[in-house]
């Protein structure tokens, strides 16, 4: 990736004023309490908030200004050159001291009233409201009896929600919750409502929390200054142990957070400045952290009992696998995977054994693990769930630009007219990441949401292009023939840094808008009003998630949106070009460190001799020339008979789990059940450990310290939080324990200078990208944005500006054509089934059914059919209905949502009861290898018996009830 030129810096202007006698400088447009913090100065403040729009309500923030007759309020009102402030006179102090006073005395004399049962907390827990106490306690003030004897009737409680309780009688309206709701996270349920002392904070028409749309990202809850809204699980003291700084383990946003840890146990999480998330949090990041405290954790090593065996219709029993395994010791159990591995690779050659390794895991544990197959090993058999998300659109990336990353961050669309957003659920997948594109929406920019369901995202949209499932070559190509017919092309673009592009012109002659029409399903004026709105933008952005990579024409899908970009010259500069949302945490950082089988890190292919050569010399190892085998055909050679010279006999899998995440889950199943030895590696009994012959307990994310990269190119640290309970022990600890079993002489000593000394190793195998960004500056700054080359190289967050890291410089452009689908409906399976994730729960669910909030809020699978559908079957919301395909079939309640399409049924994944994966099509994308998850055949049938959870989840009683929301 080209480290393009930098962006002219704007400086901002300053201006001098006197702040309490004292000449200070602002910065033009900096309120007067900006100012004074900026310079130490301390004004009390309630109503105001950084990142919120200043409301000035609360008048806590009151100061003098010579001249003037009235006191006014500093986070409002901006400071002018020569202006005089007094923010500690006489007047100001005694006016912000009477506001703070009023304030307490209509507090509850109790520190949080959660219901009539509860008692009266403790003394030292009296008083406790925030920022307000905070401020009463700076100021020296004690509320009159006068004051408390005028304290207004207080309001009940509401406890209806399941992470969150509201308790108004500590409301003082400062509208911060409501500024959080719908001016940042944009989802507009938080209103205030009635007058005069009547006036209160309402959830959607005054309904209880609970029962309101609120999606739970708790912004409302990190917004009050008081306690009036306030994570349940904090509920009492407001004390903590400690607070640590790391990252979300969950999407590919890659929120910064901070724990807050007491009793060695996290009790609530914050959301940190960083630069992909501000602060901002979504219902996982703020309330899905309790899954490292589940019972349900691995605190031993185990070994599969003899005898016992892998039986595919034996459903994981998580709580209870005394029955198929035993507890061993560390010792025991390390010699048993490393000796039966190694001679398994001594006996059938270096291609019988194969790696999974993690996306939510470490940078440092991706590097080591991927170095331990290609080295121990002795193949490159190792792969990671990327095969299963954006292989396809990597392929194309690489192929196209020459860069498997994005080209701007996901931020940038604050500075875009028009957000192109299609394949992608960014609401319920990427929440943080959505707002930014909420936000620009409400300053005037144009969403364009292309899929074949309308999600959320869709309220906000200029146009909806409801494309029929399967037909996005069809419409992608119309709109780039409408761009090149309309004479909208960016000439000097095209001439200047594209090649190839006659071929495209000449391919898409056939995909006119008009022809286009009845196959996508979209009319042909609309699909020329997007071209032309794309085309004339100042900058237009494309954002896509796994409805435009998981098909067998996923390439073809992403080089479609590389040419779209590409004739109207909206990449390379802001507000443009190119970004596949990055599905985990660490999605993007594995592939970088190089968990693929047919790149060493940083996209350096093995098969290139220079590139074999300089790591052969850099591990001082010999390696395999040959790319491994990926996801889905190292399943298949599990499954080879006996006589093939590459049959997979054995597998290390560190925190994937394929028996819920491959496609055809019965034959993935099937392959890992045939292993002659497997090796998992977890934090729970998954359904691929409860296959396995050895189980060795890992750490949870907040229970390490390691790097992790984002879907914007940021290297981010995350610091350790927690012990891991029991024996269980560190990734990074594990994979070098194996190394040392099978004769690597590998020295990463120490926890945190082992990581630090992996990290530095990774930082050489990827110095063209990451060579600024050494360790000790993660340490100083927590988040580095990577093509970053040296020490005071702040990073590049738009790439490509003068050209592109191709053999030319130029994007190469690539026709598509239209390819169906491996498998169409007909009149035996007449539904399309689509997969994929839910706000509440996260990939194969390991993590997310074991959060109490999450579990709580979701606690059963449903099926999405819109209502004519619905109707047309004899169905209503909460009835139970089979979904069948060629391969599998689940029972599962059926819930009305009209945004799946008409013959469509949409099953999220991340449920083993009802697992969507056993009906899904293997059939691979022949350039990224990538499954068709996005579109299979389906029958839809009334009825069933709904398999029972069997132990998995929290503990909460899933009802039919769940399956009526829309």
């Amino acid at each position: 990736m080209n480290a393009p030129t930098r962006l002219a810096e704007v400086i901002p202007q300053t201006i001098e004023f006197k702040l309490d006698g004292r000449a200070v400088q602002a910065f033009e447009g900096e309120t007067i309490l900006q100012a004074a913090q900026r310079h130490g100065v301390d004004i009390p403040h309630l109503c105001y908030k950084e990142g919120l729009r200043p409301d000035g309500n609360c008048r806590a923030c009151v100061v003098e200004v010579k001249g003037e007759r009235t006191l006014a309020p500093s986070c409002c009102r901006n400071a002018t050159a020569g202006m005089e402030v007094q923010a500690h006179s006489e007047r100001a102090l005694k006016s912000q001291k009477m506001v703070v006073e009023m304030l307490l005395s209509d507090m509850p004399d109790r520190g949080y009233k959660w219901n009539d049962d509860q008692p009266t907390p403790p003394a030292a827990e009296v008083g406790q409201h925030g920022e307000l106490s905070e401020w009463a306690e700076r100021l020296g003030i004690e509320v009159r009896p006068e004051l408390k004897a005028l304290r207004r009737e207080q309001p009940k409680s509401d406890v209806s929600h399941p992470a969150m309780a509201v308790n108004l009688d500590a409301c003082i309206q400062c509208n911060r919750c409501v500024r959080a709701c719908r001016e940042e996270q944009v989802n507009d349920v938080i209103g205030y409502a009635m007058r005069g002392e009547h006036s209160k904070i309402v959830f959607d028409l005054d309904d209880p929390m609970g029962d309101s749309t609120c999606v739970a990202c708790g912004e409302c809850v990190q917004a009050c200054p008081t306690g009036a809204l306030m994570p349940k699980s904090q509920i009492g003291s407001q004390q903590v142990d400690r607070k640590v700084d790391s990252v979300c383990p969950f999407c590919g946003v890659g929120c910064l957070i901070t724990y807050n840890v007491k009793d060695e146990k996290i009790v609530s999480v914050d959301g940190r400045d960083g630069p992909a998330n501000h602060s901002r949090l979504c219902v996982k990041g703020r309330f899905g952290f309790d899954y490292a405290h589940h019972p349900q954790r691995l605190t031993k090593p185990l070994i599969r009992k003899p005898g016992v065996p892998k039986d595919l219709g034996d459903a994981p029993r998580p709580g209870d696998w005394q029955d198929a395994f035993r507890e061993a010791s560390w010792e025991e159990a390390l010699a048993l995977t490393a000796g039966k591995l190694k001679g398994l690779r001594d006996t059938h050659g270096k291609k019988a054994l194969a790696g999974f390794g993690s996306a939510k895991g470490s940078n440092e544990e991706a590097y080591l693990f991927q170095k331990l197959v290609r080295t121990g090993f002795g193949s490159n058999n190792v792969d990671h769930c990327t095969r299963l998300c954006h292989a396809s659109s990597v392929a194309a990336l690489l192929e196209g630009v020459g860069s498997g990353a994005v080209s701007n961050q996901v931020n940038d669309v604050e500075h875009a007219d028009l957000i192109f957003v299609i394949g992608s659920n960014p609401t319920a997948n990427h929440p943080v990441a959505a707002t930014w594109m909420k936000n620009a929406a409400k300053r005037g920019a144009k969403i364009v949401l292309a899929d074949p369901r309308v999600t959320d995202i869709g309220k906000h949209a200029w146009r909806t292009l409801q494309f029929k499932a399967d037909t996005d070559v069809a419409m992608l190509n119309a709109l780039i023939h409408a761009v090149i017919d309309e004479g909208l092309v960016d000439e000097a673009f095209v001439r200047e840094r594209a090649s190839n592009f006659e071929a495209l012109r000449e391919n898409v002659k056939g995909y006119s808008p008009e022809a286009m029409a009845p196959i996508c399903g979209i009319p042909a004026e609309t699909l020329r009003e997007v071209a032309r709105a794309f085309a004339k933008a100042k900058g237009a952005m494309v954002l896509w998630g796994m409805g435009i990579s998981q098909h067998v024409h996923g390439t073809d899908n992403a080089r479609c949106l590389i040419a779209l970009v590409t004739v109207t010259g909206q990449i390379g500069k802001p507000g443009s070009g190119l970004h596949p949302l990055r599905g985990q945490n660490n999605v993007q950082g594995a592939s970088d460190a190089g968990l693929i089988p047919m790149m060493f890190p940083n996209y350096q292919r093995v098969d290139n001799p220079g590139v074999h050569a300089w790591f052969e010399n850099f591990w001082g190892m010999p390696l395999d020339e040959k790319p491994g085998y990926t996801v889905v055909e190292i399943m298949h050679k599990a499954l080879a008979p006996d006589s093939d010279p590459h049959k997979i006999r054995g597998m290390y899998i560190m925190g994937e789990n394929p028996a819920m995440s491959d496609p055809d889950l019965n034959h993935a199943r099937h392959a890992l059940a045939s292993l002659e030895h497997l090796v998992v590696q977890d934090i729970f009994m998954t359904e691929t450990a409860w296959l396995a012959d050895v189980v060795l307990p890992a750490t949870a994310w907040p229970e390490k310290t390691g790097t992790v990269s984002n879907t914007d190119r940021m290297v981010q640290l995350g610091k350790k939080a927690l012990n891991p309970p029991g024996d269980a022990k560190p990734d990074l600890w594990i994979i070098q324990q194996i190394a040392k079993r099978m004769d690597l002489q590998w020295n990463y000593e120490g926890e945190e200078s082992g990581v630090a000394a992996v990290y530095e190793e990774m930082r050489q195998a990827m110095h063209a990208v990451i060579s600024g960004i050494t360790w000790d500056r993660l340490q100083r700054e927590s988040s580095v944005t990577y093509p970053c080359l040296s020490a005071d190289d702040p990073g590049q967050p738009t790439v490509f500006i003068d050209d592109f890291p191709t053999a030319d410089g130029r994007v190469k452009l690539v026709p598509a054509d239209i390819i169906p689908a491996d498998e169409r409906p007909d009149a035996e399976y007449p539904f399309v089934l689509i997969t994929g994730r839910q706000l509440e729960h996260w990939h194969t669910g390991s993590m997310t059914r074991r959060a109490t909030v999450l579990d709580a809020l979701e606690p059963m699978a449903t099926a999405s059919m819109n209502q004519g559908d619905l109707e047309t079957l004899g169905l209503q919301a909460g009835d139970v209905v089979t979904i069948r395909s060629r391969r599998g079939e689940v029972t599962i309640h059926v819930r009305r949502d009209d945004g799946t399409p008409n013959g469509a049924v949409f099953v999220p994944f991340a449920y083993y009861e009802a697992a969507a994966n056993l009906m899904t099509n293997a059939a691979l994308d022949p350039m990224g290898k990538i499954p068709e998850f996005k579109y299979c055949a389906v029958q839809v049938l009334r009825g069933g018996t709904p398999v029972a959870a069997a132990g998995y989840g929290t503990g909460a009683v899933a009802t039919g009830e769940a399956a009526t929301a829309h």
